[in-house]
């Protein structure tokens, strides 16, 4: 089999049947904290670099600046503001919505990055860039560690 790249689709090949696939996906060390203190404690952790001070949201293992191992975690606490929104009206089966869903890109202080969520307890008309909003959490019991965890950000 040659290693060259294959320029007409035709000379392509494929085998038939399938193909196990045993293994096990995890969110990695700087994921894995930051969703289990969101299902836990209801906090938003970032990662900060001690080298540079650059704090990641959502967290990472090393830094993009210094390439420093991130192992200092911060509380950025429930209260961000709208980066920039858009709102939906349709689903994603491109069914009309009952209700515009609003989107937001949610900015937190000193934070590099943030969380892209839904807007709630908010008409669509109200939303301002610049607006704080604050997460609201579903009860305890309901969390499974995802970003679901967060229902919606709601105006402060």
């Amino acid at each position: 089999m040659s290693t060259e790249k294959i320029k007409d689709a035709r000379r392509m090949v494929h085998w038939p049947g399938h193909m196990e696939t045993d293994y096990i996906y995890t969110l990695g060390i700087a994921g894995e904290k930051f969703f289990t203190e969101m299902k836990n404690s209801g906090r938003i952790f970032a990662a900060k670099c001690k080298r540079c001070g650059f704090i990641y949201l959502p967290p990472r293992i090393y830094c993009e600046r210094c390439f420093e191992k991130l192992t200092e975690w911060i509380n950025v606490g429930t209260k961000g503001e709208v980066f920039t929104y858009t709102v939906a009206y349709v689903d994603v089966d491109s069914s009309k919505l009952k209700e515009p869903t609003i989107y937001a890109y949610i900015k937190f202080d000193g934070a590099h990055g943030g969380l892209i969520h839904k807007l709630g307890e908010v008409k669509h008309e109200d939303v301002q860039i610049g607006m704080p909003v604050e997460a609201v959490f579903k009860p305890l019991a309901e969390r499974k560690a995802n970003i679901n965890d967060i229902k919606y950000f709601k105006p402060v």
